[in-house]
Formats: C-alpha cells, sequence, structure tokens
C-alpha cells in the first residue's frame, strides 16, 4: 500500500545547499591546483591529466544518480516508499559495479592511460603514482554519488552540502599537511594530494550511509544491493542514458570547438581557459535552480500534480532569468575586466575576455532557460528530446558556426562564444515549446497508485 506523499520543501529550501555544494565541487580543484602549483607546475600538469581521468569515470558515474535521482523522487510523489527503496538498492549496488570496473581500470592500466593522454615521459612518474592511488577512491565515489541523490530527491539537500564540506575540509587539510610537510610529516607531493583525496572521499561514503539510514528511514541490506530488478533498472535507465550521452556530446563538442581556439594562438587559449573558470560560477545560479525544480517537479508528477509541475517550471524560470541577469550585468559593465585583471596582467587576454562578458549577457540567459527547461523535462521522465536536440544543436549549430564566425569570418573568440549563445538559445527555445506542448505528461515512469 502507498503512504501518503510529502512535499521535499520549497525551491529556496531545495536551492541554496545545491548552490554550495556545487561550488565547493568547482573551488576544490581549483584550491587543489593552486596548492600543487606553489610545489612546481610540472606536478600541476600531472595533476590535470589525472583528473581528467578521474572526471570522465564520475561522468560515468552520474548517469546512474541523475536516472535514479528521478525515478526515487516520482516514487516519493506517488507515495510509493517500498519501490523507493528497491531504486536506492538498485542504483546504488548497479553504481558500485561501475565503480569496481573503472577502479580496476584504472589502477592496472595507470601507464596505458597516461600514453593515451599524450602524458610527457618526465611527468609520467607522477602521473602514475597519483591514479594508482586514485583510483582507490573510485568505488566509494560510485556508491556516494548514488547517496547523495537519494538524499536530494527525498528533499535533504543540506544534508549532501554538509558532507561535501566535510570531505572537502579533509581534503585541503590533508593536502596542506602532506603537500609541504608540516608537524614533520613526509613531502608526498602529488602522492599526498591522492590520498588526501581517498580518505576525504571514504569519509564522505561514511557519512551518506549514516546520513540515508537516519533521514530517509532506507535501511541499506548488503543482498539486495545486488538483486537489480529489470523494471527498476530500465527506468533508471530511460532516464540516465540519454543525460549521460547529453553531458558527453557537451564534453566533445567543446574539446572540437577549443582545438579550433587552439589555432588562434597561446593567448586566445589561456583567454578562453580563464573566462570558462568565471563562467562556471554564474552557471552556478541557473545549475542550482535547475536540481532544485527538478526535484520538486518529479515529486509533483508522480503524485499525479501535472498542473502544478507544469506552473513550477515557469516561476524557476522566471526566478533563474532573474537571477542570472543580477549576476551577468555587473559581469558586464565592468566586473569581468576587474576579475580577469587578477588572474593575469597580460592586457591583451584581459581585453579579449572583457569583449567575451559582453557576449555572457546574450549566453547566459540562454544557457540557464536550458538548464532549468532540461532538468524539468528530465524529470518528468521526458529525456530523449533533450538528447535529440543537443545533438542536432551542438553538432549542427555551435560546431559549424564556431569554425564559421571564429575561423572563417576572422572573429576570433567573439565568433566562438556567439556560436555557443546560439547553440544555448536553440536548445533552449526548444525545451520551452516541449515544455509548452505538455508531451511529457505521457512520459511519467510512475503511475499513482490507487
Amino acid at each position: 500500500m502507498a503512504n501518503a506523499h510529502s512535499q521535499p520543501g520549497s525551491l529556496f529550501q531545495l536551492t541554496w545547499p545545491l548552490f554550495i555544494d556545487i561550488a565547493f565541487h568547482f573551488l576544490t580543484g581549483a584550491l587543489n591546483t593552486f596548492m600543487v602549483g606553489q610545489v612546481s607546475y610540472q606536478s600541476v600538469a600531472a595533476l590535470a591529466v589525472g583528473n581528467q581521468i578521474l572526471d570522465l569515470c564520475i561522468t560515468l558515474f552520474n548517469f546512474i544518480g541523475i536516472g535514479s535521482s528521478v525515478v526515487i523522487a516520482q516514487y516519493l510523489g506517488a507515495g510509493d516508499k517500498a519501490m523507493t527503496r528497491r531504486v536506492v538498492h538498485t542504483a546504488i549496488g548497479f553504481n558500485l559495479l561501475v565503480g569496481l570496473i573503472c577502479s580496476l581500470t584504472v589502477i592496472f592500466g595507470a601507464d596505458g592511460l597516461l600514453h593515451l593522454m599524450n602524458m610527457p615521459d618526465n611527468l609520467m612518474k607522477d602521473g602514475h603514482i597519483y591514479l594508482t592511488v586514485i583510483g582507490l577512491c573510485l568505488l566509494p565515489e560510485a556508491a556516494a554519488l548514488c547517496m547523495a541523490a537519494a538524499l536530494r530527491a527525498h528533499g535533504h539537500t543540506r544534508e549532501a552540502m554538509y558532507v561535501t564540506l566535510v570531505a572537502n575540509l579533509i581534503t585541503f587539510v590533508g593536502n596542506a599537511l602532506l603537500l609541504f610537510g608540516y608537524f614533520g610529516l613526509p613531502k608526498m607531493g602529488v602522492a599526498g594530494v591522492a590520498w588526501s583525496t581517498v580518505v576525504g572521499r571514504l569519509v564522505a561514503l561514511a557519512l551518506l550511509v549514516y546520513l540515508l539510514q537516519k533521514r530517509t528511514g532506507i535501511r541499506l541490506v548488503f543482498r539486495q544491493l545486488f538483486q537489480w530488478p529489470r523494471e527498476v533498472l530500465g527506468k533508471i535507465m530511460h532516464i540516465g542514458l540519454p543525460a549521460a550521452g547529453e553531458n558527453l556530446s557537451w564534453m566533445l563538442q567543446f574539446m572540437v570547438v577549443t582545438s579550433f581556439v587552439a589555432l588562434m594562438g597561446d593567448k586566445a587559449l589561456a583567454t578562453q581557459s580563464f573566462f570558462f573558470q568565471i563562467c562556471l560560477f554564474i552557471l552556478l545560479f541557473g545549475l542550482s535552480i535547475g536540481l532544485g525544480t527538478e526535484i520538486l517537479i518529479g515529486h509533483m508528477v508522480g503524485a499525479g500534480k501535472f498542473e502544478l509541475a507544469y506552473r513550477q517550471l515557469l516561476r524557476s524560470l522566471k526566478l533563474g532569468l532573474l537571477v542570472t541577469a543580477i549576476v551577468v550585468v555587473p559581469m558586464a559593465f565592468g566586473g569581468g575586466h576587474y576579475l580577469m585583471s587578477l588572474f593575469t596582467e597580460d592586457a591583451d587576454i584581459v581585453a579579449m575576455a572583457t569583449q567575451l562578458f559582453f557576449i555572457s549577457l546574450i549566453l547566459e540567459p540562454g544557457r540557464t532557460f536550458n538548464i532549468v527547461v532540461i532538468n524539468s523535462l528530465r524529470a518528468t521522465g521526458d529525456a530523449r528530446f533533450p538528447l535529440m536536440m543537443a545533438l542536432v544543436s551542438m553538432w549542427g549549430i555551435a560546431i559549424p558556426l564556431a569554425w564559421f564566425l571564429g575561423l572563417h569570418l576572422g572573429w576570433g573568440l567573439v565568433g566562438i562564444w556567439l556560436a555557443f549563445a546560439a547553440d544555448e538559445w536553440t536548445r533552449g527555445l526548444a525545451m520551452y515549446w516541449r515544455w509548452r506542448s505538455r508531451r511529457w505528461e505521457k512520459k511519467v515512469l510512475v503511475q499513482v497508485a490507487a
């Protein structure tokens, strides 16, 4: 028998912990790079290549995390606690298998992977040490990602945020101790950063096991982690695979366009790198509103409240666009120029980036539009349409337009980022049309129990 449905909280209650959570994920990478940079720039290069492999593994884990989060939210909306419990167990268990495969591949294939990434010979030793140690944290990371997704789907975004804060604090303190050899500890270099990361992830996993059981009442049963009902796994994959495909398409598209930028010279490449890091922090606002809305809409459609879900997206979209405008306008009119001058003293790089901040007046609202509506469509079970539009728009608009404007017409980075803006708005408006058509009502994965 289904239990009564309870709302996961207001959009604001869900969103602000998500904002801090994602901000700390972005910040950790930047801090690690800065701290290692104090030791040697060669170590930074070894770390960067290792982290690309780590990021690829996390993208693989994420597709089960995203899929399970939507399915859990819909079952909670329908008031079906028994099925919610099965989804949580299936997601964690299946991701443990993916994590084990990734972990063994990275630990035993470290040298082959580094050669594949064209790692210079003088950095192979550092790269090998970093990858073989970091490979140990892939198993706990795979399980932790699903547990955090389950907590957020229940509306407990604050608990997931606290775990991220604790894990990052452990990693940060561990880095400081083992990189610089404080309190008589050995100076371990890149290996120290890797071990700090492993310890941080293990502590995070232990905290998530405790919080998941305490906050949701779901007791984890070891045997059930390896029973994967086809119906449940099918629903998770139905959402997760298109979401992973969309993310993968974006990463590949960005790599292709970056190869165009490389033809413009090292200053253009440096400008692109700095500007993109700042864009990530502007993106945070739209991303957290999008994820908060996804949780709310998942609950609403699971409960059969389609009209409520329809109106919630429109409200979230207005809020997302307003917040993005508040952040972007000051950046375009002076803030971006000031920030760039903190990163570099090169006048050419600052001048190029300043132009790009004006383009962000067009680009960022389009990106927010896109993120908020895609997350909402995914929350209803309508995950294939965003993937098809991503493939058409990224490869049919962004890449050809980036080449035409950036290289052929010689507009440089301005042309490249105008092409990105055209892609974001094309997809955003297509998603909005899809939402207004209400075809997503037929895609809902969970039927409300009588």
